[in-house]
C-alpha cells in the first residue's frame, strides 16, 4: 500500500480536535483500522466518512466509544432492512404486473 494515499492519525486528531486516545479506542473496538508504518500511525482515506460520523456522535451527543459501536450497528441494521424492503417491493411488483 502506498503511504502517500494514507492519512496520518496525528493530522486527524489535530484537524478534528480530539484526543489521540479516541482513535486508538476506536481501533481497539474494531470500528476503524489503524496501520503502523515506520512507527507512524495511519488510516485509509476511505475511513474518513465513518470517522467523521463517529466524531460527530461523540461530540454532539456525548456518546462514549461503546455507545458509538451500538449506534453504528443499529444504523447498519436499519440500512440492511431498508435494502431488503426495497428488494421485496421490487419482487412484489413483478408478481403484480
Amino acid at each position: 500500500m502506498n503511504i502517500e494515499n494514507l492519512i496520518p492519525v496525528s493530522s486527524l486528531y489535530n484537524h478534528y480536535n480530539v484526543e489521540m486516545s479516541f482513535f486508538f479506542n476506536l481501533n481497539e473496538m474494531g470500528l476503524i483500522e489503524i496501520l503502523t508504518i515506520d512507527e507512524t500511525k495511519y488510516v485509509h482515506p476511505d475511513a474518513i466518512y465513518e470517522i467523521e460520523k463517529m466524531i460527530r456522535i461523540h461530540h454532539e451527543l456525548a456518546v462514549n466509544i461503546e455507545g458509538i459501536d451500538v449506534i453504528l450497528n443499529l444504523l447498519q441494521k436499519i440500512d440492511d432492512l431498508q435494502n431488503e424492503l426495497i428488494s421485496v417491493k421490487n419482487r412484489l411488483r413483478l408478481y403484480e404486473s
